[in-house]
């Protein structure tokens, strides 16, 4: 199961409200690059493909594609503020390793 935490919800209804896209999913995306191998990827997306996984977490629902699932699979999604800046964090128990920054990991 992929969840996210309450606090990142809030931040994706603010998103969802502000940009018109009421209704929409927020996919979900493991895509290749980055010095540590992959990436995290998020985007709303109103249609799903047959093959996605399909999971509501604290009212928003979250689509992900059958390549991304076997890497997210446990995965939550916070969004946290400081004072290097705020954005969406994985909370990804499959993570092996990341880089410096923090933007790219390896499974």
């Amino acid at each position: 199961m992929i969840t996210i935490t309450e606090k990142a919800a809030t931040k994706v209804r603010e998103i969802s409200e502000s940009e018109s896209l009421e209704g929409q999913g927020l996919r979900l995306r493991v895509i290749g690059g980055g010095c540590a191998g992959f990436s995290y990827d998020l985007y709303f997306e109103d249609k799903i493909d047959d093959m996605d996984e399909q999971y509501e977490s604290n009212g928003v629902k979250l689509y992900v594609d059958p390549l991304s699932h076997q890497y997210l699979e446990a995965t939550e999604i916070d969004y946290v503020e400081g004072a290097h800046g705020s954005g969406f964090k994985f909370n990804n128990p499959n993570v092996k390793g990341s880089c410096g920054c923090g933007s790219s990991v390896s499974f």
